[in-house]
């Protein structure tokens, strides 16, 4: 497969220096603008994601009246952080 150009984008040059600033020994802007819009994909699938379960989250409740209590859903979460900050070492 070939590969395709993504389109130039046009910013002040305030903000071009700022990223140059930012650029780590031997960066390139081609790899840093590769690697953020890589990034952007994967966070908004995550947040597609989300989206797609709450929302069958929220149709379940209103078509059963079954909930779980906040209380639970906050246990359930501390426990996974504790266990992953254990793992950690933290």
């Amino acid at each position: 497969m070939k590969s395709a150009v993504i389109p130039q984008v046009r910013v002040e040059p305030e903000l071009r220096a700022e990223l140059e600033d930012v650029l780590r020994p031997g960066e390139t802007l081609t790899a840093f603008v590769e690697a953020s819009v890589r990034n952007a994909i994967a966070f908004r699938r995550v947040q597609a994601s989300f989206h797609a379960r709450a929302q069958a989250a929220s149709e379940a409740y209103h078509r059963t009246g079954v909930s779980v209590p906040v209380e639970t859903v906050l246990e359930r979460l501390q426990s996974r952080l504790d266990a992953k900050r254990s793992k950690l070492g933290r």
